[in-house]
């Protein structure tokens, strides 16, 4: 059961928790592979790969496996180079909302709530995606993936917009998709809301010690007020 939260402010991931992106990306990826002549991946490996920013899922694009994103060395250029080039086509080109993003959003701004997205895309793809849908006057703040030394799951970006929308991080509210979400809003002293249907890495999210697993952001916004 889902326990109300007073809060001050609402975080927000992007891929997997506002947008369904991963056709978007998968476009990229066969495009990639194509340059590079190798053969496609499938739509279900790519949903499984995302979740740890553009450089990780070209590694585990092209070694076909999840422990890729391990390795510390960056992917080959030519590879990343390509990506970069076909998603910044496709990007938003099949992005879709998850069902109570914009219902949810809408409940947050009648409640004063001052919103923000963090996210591990880089913000040359961020901006317009979020332009792209609609979404990107509901947030003050967005932190790209570049924008900061150290993002998710390392607190760094949560504390900083945090400081950006006027509250401290124990009044603030993450809600995200994954793994890395959840460690970040934990580390930076902030309370935690998951929903079940994003990107987690083939992990479900409800082995989490989350403050509450949420069907929709439209269900998230009837728990939480304005502290």
């Amino acid at each position: 059961m889902v326990q109300p939260l007073a809060v001050r402010a609402v975080l927000l991931d992007l891929d997997g928790t506002l947008l369904d992106t991963v056709l978007d990306l998968h476009a990229a990826a066969n495009a990639m592979l194509h340059d590079l002549g190798r053969s496609e991946v499938s739509v279900a490996a790519v949903r499984s790969y995302v979740g740890r920013g553009i450089a990780n899922l070209v590694k585990r694009v092209l070694a076909g496996t999840m422990v890729a994103a391990e390795d510390p060395a960056p992917p080959p250029p030519a590879a990343l180079d390509s990506f970069r080039r076909h998603y910044a086509r496709e990007n938003g080109r099949h992005a879709q909302l998850f069902p109570g993003v914009l219902e949810g959003l809408e409940r947050f701004r009648a409640l004063g709530l001052p919103l923000g997205v963090i996210t591990n895309k880089a913000e040359a793809f961020s901006l317009p995606l979020l332009e792209h849908v609609g979404l990107a006057s509901f947030f003050k703040v967005v932190v790209s993936g570049d924008l900061l030394p150290r993002p998710k799951p390392d607190p760094m970006p949560l504390v900083w917009a945090s400081g950006r929308l006027g509250a401290p991080p124990a009044e603030v509210l993450m809600i995200g998709d994954s793994v890395h979400d959840y460690s970040a809003a934990r580390a930076a002293g902030c309370h935690v809301f998951l929903v079940p249907y994003g990107y987690n890495e083939g992990r479900d999210v409800r082995e989490l010690a989350a403050d509450g697993i949420v069907p929709t952001l439209a269900d998230a916004a009837q728990h939480i007020r304005h502290a």
